[in-house]
């Protein structure tokens, strides 16, 4: 997380780049309006517009790094975390004076892609990656330093959520090693607090803010209304954070477990500017050593394998989603790469299960005899695609871990409508559409024509042709009689609004406690089909090499850096609202004017070898084995099965991780 954070948005910019959405006016009581997570949500430059006196001040920054080290004197070959680090200012200056091993971690992944680009240009070797400071995806005693510098602390609603943030920084510093915090100084800003001021950014833009004190008198909430001179009013967002005083500030840390606290000063920034700092103008510099017996086991004897189960389709049973229902030769062998891939990774002993008629018995014999189950049977029970989510629910009534989306994720994702209904909820744009039941035999268009017809209930773009897109009625009817008839479907069937646009997938790895990477973004490309066709990928592009389909394969897609972050934003609240695990794929297109609309929210997408994750996966460098490991890693630290994760403080996933978020 980053300093003085900006917040909520209460307009978002149309196609004609003015702002839409009602503005608030006065408000009675700031607090009323401040979101319990107001910390998750988008940070861009607009944040390093209305903070830059302080946060883009190298001075500033250099000048608080020569106190900071004065404080705790590290080597140039000290492991240092700069934690909540934003676009990583502290970070990249410890870099510049020669510290060689320095990390940054912050939950915005606009600030994260800032500092890494500032890194690259400057040639600095610092690793930058996103993540939560409550539950960051480091191992036990990985850093001999953690910094919290500038005013990053006291965000979350509770100070049971701020406590949390101390102890994971006391698990991950070594014995004896250091931490160093710097917060405001909430005696000082309690008692003169600036209610409202206003000031000029730059020549373009100005911001008025206005504060208050919460009802307990433990948060400062404010608000900032930034204008832009040509365009109004571009942002009304409010923000809140815990005055810590300098006795509350020590009892928090000792109560994590930190020994020797010492208050050692405040600090009183200078604005290049003269105007209001704001949480930033006096703070509190808290350093505290870390005394604890080592936690890491070290011995000479080899690592016992982790015993793993990899759940699969059953190959002698139909699959009524194969052109041919059956398994071909093209499955087979995308079944024997996945393992020999899979054999590659030596911490895992793996065995292999298929034969759905005997899954159940066997499962039961295996029951506290694996660690984990892989759950690559994204088939179905029996090949039964509505019966996904019978797979892990078997799962967890035998008490076996397993990777990948539990039984309620899947039933709410099978369900198009309802993942629409979820998205509209939380504000996220999803196109038109409406229902056509079983039993009508008349229907009305609400919205004009084109339109795509598709089953709302099924996976792996069953029932969606060339012939799913209609321009007229008759097309209409043609192609809902085709989905009843040809592919045997008797469930509603969702009529949305046709969008021709840019077509894009986002994968995501991970958990967002536990560290996760967000894979470059895919877009279609339909540059090899002839004119005529619809620009879709549908069940031809899937599973008919004979048809011109075939030929749209994916590509990196290039995106205006609000659009992706946007897009981004969305997904990551999608994955944590619909209980996704492990790892996802959310389906988008942009209208003709390029707003985004979600389709789709694929949990335990295909796994195998050439399919969009994997795709998405290679755009960053991330190999096939590279991939899957992700994906298992991902669910081990989930479940807390750490030893194997952790054979040498880092994994797989971590190592990959920092070069492989490309995006902006």
């Amino acid at each position: 997380m980053s300093e003085r954070r900006i917040v909520r948005k209460f307009q978002q910019r149309p196609r004609n780049g003015h702002l839409k959405g009602a503005l608030l006016g006065p408000v009675s009581n700031l607090e009323e309006h401040v979101s319990s997570d107001w910390w998750r949500l988008i940070f861009n430059a607009l944040y390093l517009k209305t903070d830059a006196d302080v946060v883009d001040d190298h001075k500033v920054t250099s000048d608080e790094i020569d106190f900071f080290l004065k404080l705790v004197n590290l080597p140039p070959e000290a492991r240092i975390l700069d934690l909540c680090c934003g676009q990583g200012r502290h970070a990249l200056e410890l870099a510049r004076r020669g510290f060689r091993n320095v990390e940054g971690l912050d939950r915005s992944r606009y600030l994260i892609t800032k500092a890494r680009t500032i890194a690259a240009k400057e040639g600095l070797r610092v690793k930058f990656r996103e993540g939560d400071a409550r539950k960051t995806h480091y191992g036990p005693e990985n850093f001999d330093c953690v910094m919290i510098l500038g005013n990053s602390f006291g965000y979350f609603e509770t100070i049971r959520d701020d406590l949390d943030v101390l102890k994971e920084v006391f698990r991950i510093v070594i014995p004896n090693g250091r931490c160093i915090l710097d917060v405001t100084d909430g005696d000082y800003l309690r008692n003169s607090f600036e209610s409202r001021s206003w000031e000029w950014i730059d020549k373009k833009h100005f911001v008025c803010r206005e504060r208050s004190l919460s009802a307990d008198a433990q948060r400062l909430i404010s608000r900032e209304i930034v204008t832009n001179v040509s365009k109004g009013v571009i942002a009304d967002q409010f923000y809140a954070e815990r005055l810590y005083s300098k006795e509350s500030i020590v009892h928090i840390m000792l109560e994590a477990g930190f020994s020797d606290c010492r208050v050692e000063g405040e600090i009183c920034t200078n604005s290049c500017r003269n105007q209001d700092l704001g949480m930033m103008k006096q703070r509190i510099i808290v350093t505290a050593s870390v005394q604890k017996i080592c936690s890491r086991v070290k011995t000479n004897r080899a690592w016992a394998a982790r015993s793993v189960l990899v759940l699969l389709g059953d190959p002698r049973k139909p699959d009524p989603l194969k052109p041919s229902s059956v398994f071909d030769d093209d499955d087979f062998f995308t079944v024997e790469l996945a393992k020999s891939s899979l054999e590659e990774l030596k911490e895992y002993r793996f065995k292999y299960l298929d034969n759905h008629d005997t899954m159940i018995q066997d499962l039961k014999k295996m029951s506290g005899k694996t660690d984990l189950v892989i759950n690559f049977c994204d088939e179905g029970y029996m090949n039964d695609p509505r019966q996904e989510l019978h797979v892990p629910a078997l799962l967890e009534q035998l008490g076996i871990p397993y990777t990948g989306a539990g039984p309620q994720c899947l039933a709410y994702c099978y369900d198009k409508s309802l993942v629409r209904g979820v998205a509209k909820e939380m504000k996220i744009p999803v196109p038109r559409a409406f229902f056509v039941r079983p039993e009508d035999s008349t229907f009305e268009l609400p919205f004009s024509f084109p339109v795509l017809i598709k089953p709302n209930f099924g996976d792996a773009s069953f029932g969606i042709t060339q012939r799913s897109v209609a321009s007229n009625l008759e097309e209409a009817l043609d192609a809902i009689f085709e989905i009843r008839n040809q592919f045997g479907y008797d469930k509603p069937i969702l009529v949305e609004e046709f969008l021709s646009g840019k077509d894009l997938s986002v994968g995501i790895i991970g958990n967002p406690l536990e560290g996760y990477v967000v894979l470059p973004i895919s877009e279609e490309d339909y540059s090899k089909i002839p004119p005529t066709l619809p620009k879709i990928c549908g069940y031809e592009a899937k599973w008919r090499p004979d048809s011109p389909y075939w030929k749209v394969k994916p590509v990196p897609a290039h995106l205006p850096d609000e659009l992706e972050k946007s897009i981004v934003e969305w997904c990551l609240r999608l994955f944590e609202r619909l209980e996704c695990r492990d790892y996802c794929r959310f389906d988008w297109r942009l209208d003709s004017e390029g707003n985004p609309k979600l389709l789709e929210v694929n949990p335990n997408p295909g796994w195998c070898w050439d399919g969009h994750l994997a795709k998405m996966a290679n755009f960053a460098g991330i190999s096939y084995r590279e991939m899957l490991a992700a994906i298992l890693k991902a669910a081990e630290r989930r479940l807390g099965l750490h030893p194997s994760a952790e054979k040498s403080g880092e994994n797989s996933f971590q190592e990959c991780q920092p070069a492989k978020q490309s995006l902006g």
